[in-house]
């Protein structure tokens, strides 16, 4: 098993809200998973404690059969590193390049610049920007900038890419076009687990579906969900 969450619920700041209440769900390697619901269900709150950008109040959370929450400094920057992130806002730095954006992950890794150099031109190649490695975010449409946040977190190789409303900013075709490049980067055997409000194109793409309400866990189906 990839990831076993157990029982985690999540409180914040002392107080009786809760974000998740006693969830479990296990996941395996290379499974593409939607997590839905609405806002407030608890979903951007699992995807920080999957990054363990955040504990949970209660319960367990294992990667690979660890504890998560037991990791010393070292193990912490390891399972982020075997992590990507993508984001709704992109989070490009808007002073550099699309090479720049995407080699900046593999440098603070402490790579040498000829396998940045590969790795990079590999990850744009396959999210379609090959050509536009010397351009800046802010020359790029909305979803050419999501494709470098995606090839940012797929450059250093990751066991499993964590998506927050990766399409939220995106137009219908745009929305599609990414989702269709997850799709790509799943059947090359990364796990992919992506949060989105976007029924439609969940149903469309006929993944698993891990519906959330109120911090619980509503249902669990193969098969996409058309929201009712």
């Amino acid at each position: 098993m990839l990831i076993e969450i157990n029982k985690v619920s999540k409180h914040y700041n002392g107080s009786n809200e809760v974000s998740l209440d006693e969830m479990s769900l296990n996941l395996k390697p290379g499974e593409f998973v939607f997590l839905v619901g609405a806002s407030g269900a608890g979903k951007s709150t699992l995807i920080k404690l999957l990054f363990r950008e955040q504990l949970p109040t209660k319960g367990n959370i294992f990667f690979e059969n660890k504890d998560i929450a037991t990791y010393r400094k070292k193990e912490l920057l390891q399972h982020r590193r075997r992590i990507g992130m993508v984001f709704q806002d992109y989070k490009l730095l808007k002073q550099k390049t699309v090479y720049e954006n995407v080699a900046f992950a593999l440098e603070v890794l402490g790579r040498s610049p000829k396998e940045i150099k590969r790795k990079v031109s590999e990850a744009l190649e396959k999210v379609g920007l090959a050509e536009r490695a010397d351009a800046f975010p802010s020359e790029l449409s909305g979803g050419q900038q999501q494709r470098v946040g995606i090839a940012r977190a797929i450059v250093k190789d990751p066991v499993l890419i964590l998506a927050d409303e990766p399409t939220g900013n995106l137009d219908r075709d745009n929305a599609l076009q990414i989702m269709q490049l997850f799709e790509k980067i799943n059947q090359e055997g990364t796990t992919i687990v992506i949060a989105t409000h976007a029924w439609d194109l969940v149903d469309l793409m006929q993944k698993r579906v891990v519906e959330l309400e109120g911090g619980k866990l509503k249902r669990d189906e193969q098969g996409g969900y058309s929201h009712e």
